[in-house]
């Protein structure tokens, strides 16, 4: 197995080049890092002794990566197999450019041992069509810091946006500390629509006549509270460009009391706080008696263009198979997608609380399905959403006039999916 870093701009074609023989694969990874990077080598590996096939990784930057597949694909430079983030797949699926992989699934022996929410989410395009075995769940609950709430005066964690609201000031008023760790930088976009939803009650994205939902007051009050707490101090100051590594060590050194994140937070937390110190709880809900935690998913797809989709696929199967999805979960941090995966002891411990008590209360937790069908979402999401926020947050626009932008493009293309048909 080869492994390249692969940044902006580089080819892959002249990354491969000199590649011989018709059982080489391409598999490249979008959510990177040195620890997710090295599971995934561990498995490819495995593969490759079984098989006699050899996989070339290539890594991209996360904060560029969208932008950098894209460039690729446009010119050619295509892979085999590719990590995709859900709200990228339409825009692939529009172009037909990803393998059905349901006739593949149907005859997998561990393809019955997916469950329902994995096949269900592995086909939200506009032909329904199994695109992606997603590898797993990102499904958002709230870090909190004991020791920085009782330091502050909170007796109790806060249920309901209000107390976490009121929570966070009061831990802000401590010398050097803040209440919230805000993700204003890449991939920040899901917590903004999370506040939206709750502040508005609803998980609905569109109208019956098409028009999105973010611009309702319910939505608009969720994008001014998340302003409103950086804006107050509620928020470290540089949060307005901090992504996923930034906010986990802002919580774990003690500079924010509260984190809304997936299970992969817990590794880097896990290791460096004392599990007394923190607890993981279900997000607070909103004056609806209702909380919207969005569920994100990533997993594995194959180009068309493949060469190889025998190989590819078999590639795929044995990355997704049940003993090496639990590795994989359990070392990335999401939920496994295979059926009695939750009753492995890994899962039934204190830290995974506040996701599973999240499950286990549908009426109270709604979790929240982002648009990812939309071809333009993934330039939403990674782009347009990210830029704008910032300006909201730096005071360069208002609450409504963010709404407004967001509302006026997802709106538009929500009216070019009914356009091919999508329901």
């Amino acid at each position: 197995m080869k492994l390249h870093r692969l940044i902006a701009g580089t080819s892959l074609l002249a990354l491969g080049a000199g590649m011989a023989g018709a059982e080489e694969l391409t598999l490249v990874e979008v959510i990177t890092s040195p620890e997710r990077t090295e599971v995934l080598e561990s498995l490819v590996g495995a593969w490759e002794e079984e098989s006699g096939h050899s996989v070339e990784i290539v890594s991209l930057p996360w904060g560029q990566a969208f932008e950098t597949l894209a460039t690729m694909v446009a010119g050619g430079d295509i892979p085999d197999v590719v990590e995709m983030p859900e709200r990228w797949m339409a825009l692939y699926t529009g172009a037909d450019q990803l393998v059905d992989l349901g006739p593949m699934v149907a005859a997998w022996e561990d393809g019955e041992t997916l469950t329902d929410q994995t096949v269900n989410m592995g086909s939200m395009t506009a032909s329904g069509e199994l695109n992606m075995i997603p590898y797993g769940f990102y499904l958002r609950a709230m870090f909190y810091n004991k020791d920085l709430l009782a330091e502050a005066g909170v007796e109790s964690p806060p249920e309901t946006m209000e107390e976490f609201v009121a929570a966070a000031e009061a831990v802000s008023a401590l010398d050097g500390k803040s209440g919230y760790c805000l993700r204003g930088g890449p991939g920040g976009t899901n917590g903004w629509l999370m506040f939206a939803a709750t502040m508005n009650d609803s998980d609905r994205f569109f109208t019956d006549a098409g028009q999105s939902t973010i611009t309702e007051p319910g939505s608009v009050e969720g994008l001014q509270m998340m302003i409103d707490l950086y804006q107050s101090g509620g928020a470290p100051r540089d949060s307005v460009n901090w992504g996923f590594n930034e906010i986990v060590a802002g919580f774990y050194s003690g500079t924010c009391a509260f984190l809304d994140q997936d299970p992969d937070a817990l590794i880097g937390i896990a290791d460096r706080m004392d599990p007394e110190s923190f607890a993981v709880m279900p997000m607070p809900t909103g004056p609806g008696g209702h909380a919207f935690p969005t569920i994100g998913y990533a997993g594995w797809s194959i180009f068309k263009a493949t060469e190889h989709p025998d190989a590819a696929f078999d590639l795929v199967a044995h990355l997704s198979s049940p003993e090496s999805n639990s590795t994989w979960a359990q070392r990335v941090g999401v939920i496994p997608i295979h059926e009695g995966a939750d009753q492995d002891p890994y899962f039934q411990t204190e830290q995974f609380a506040g996701w599973f008590d999240t499950l286990n209360d549908p009426d109270t937790y709604r979790p929240l399905i982002v648009p990812s069908y939309l071809e333009g979402y993934g330039y939403f999401a990674d782009s347009l959403s990210i830029e704008t926020a910032q300006q909201a947050l730096l005071g360069e626009i208002t609450a409504e006039q963010l709404a407004n932008i967001w509302g006026d493009f997802l709106t538009e293309e929500y009216a070019k999916y009914q356009a091919a048909g999508g329901q």
